[in-house]
């Protein structure tokens, strides 16, 4: 049996959609289409019911799909094994998929591939950015081998997540912006006082931007949030850089520009660090590779 129809099967399955699933595995839509489909004459089952709102596993669905996830384990086993048995010469070698959101993947994580690379040059590392929902369904479907999460409470049935690090954040303005101006005998802004301020921030689903806008929601007492929500860092950066507005940052992304003088830190209440999750399939097996990586990281975050 292909293996790959299974791998087909169990993203589809886990995403509810045969568009998403095709997302997922950088595959058109009719690949995806035409994998299950063969699956389902191999194994004489109608796997899926086709619904206006997505595909929903059959009864038999279900069955098949903690069976064909034991599968795509053992292959990945195997393939480890065999990699190791290669003349490797007793180094660890293997490829470790990991997924992050962009805040992680641009501050913290080219280091800890850098220095993955020196160590163990058998390793290969494939880096995806993800946020939160995706990384965990990525990995229920076996697709991410680990992910960071920069969420504080992390509990999933079926995945396993771990204190790693926390991550410490700012809040930051151009140096011109009133905010980092205001004179020394002034009282830092308060929460009432930054509810007033416009913001550049990460998308929706950001953890740690979430908070902030719920705290400043708190605070305004009815007033209007003056808030643009960005899927790229950078953007967001190069607004408030232009002296638009206000961002809530992780320090790592914001350290250079700080010490060049490109930004500024709001004097204000300090913002809680957020917590660095590491996350991985509680029924899924470390490969070797995977646990080198993993005792890797924490060097690269502050202690």
């Amino acid at each position: 049996m292909d293996t790959r129809l299974l791998r087909t099967f169990a993203t589809v399955a886990r995403t509810g959609s045969l568009t998403a699933a095709a997302e997922r595995l950088h595959l058109v839509q009719s690949t995806v289409t035409a994998h299950v489909q063969a699956l389902e004459k191999e194994l004489d089952l109608r796997l899926f019911d086709r619904l206006p709102r997505g595909v929903v596993l059959t009864g038999a669905g279900r069955d098949v799909l903690a069976q064909a996830e034991a599968v795509l384990e053992a292959e990945s086993r195997l393939r480890t094994v065999a990699a190791s048995a290669g003349g490797a010469g007793g180094r660890v070698t293997g490829r470790v998929v990991l997924a992050a959101g962009e805040t992680l993947v641009s501050a913290r994580l080219p280091g800890v591939v850098a220095a993955l690379r020196r160590s163990h040059p058998g390793i290969e590392v494939d880096l995806h950015t993800m946020g939160t929902a995706s990384a965990v369904a990525a990995l229920r479907t076996g697709e991410l081998d680990l992910a960071l999460l920069l969420e504080d409470e992390a509990e999933f049935r079926d995945i396993e997540c771990t204190p790693l690090a926390h991550e410490p954040l700012v809040l930051v303005c151009s140096p011109r912006h009133p905010a980092a101006t205001r004179d020394a005998t002034d009282s830092v802004a308060g929460w009432a006082d930054l509810a007033h301020e416009d913001y550049f921030l990460h998308e929706q689903g950001c953890s740690y931007s979430d908070r902030f806008i719920e705290r400043l929601l708190a605070a305004a007492g009815g007033t209007p949030l003056r808030i643009t929500r960005f899927g790229s860092l950078e953007a967001a950066r190069s607004c408030v850089a232009a002296g638009l507005g206000l961002s809530l940052l992780a320090r790592a992304n914001v350290a250079d520009a700080l010490a060049a003088g490109r930004l500024a830190q709001v004097p204000g209440p300090r913002f809680p660090d957020v917590t660095v999750q590491l996350a991985r399939h509680r029924r899924r097996w470390i490969s070797p590779a995977a646990a080198a990586l993993t005792a890797e990281l924490p060097h690269h975050f502050p202690h």
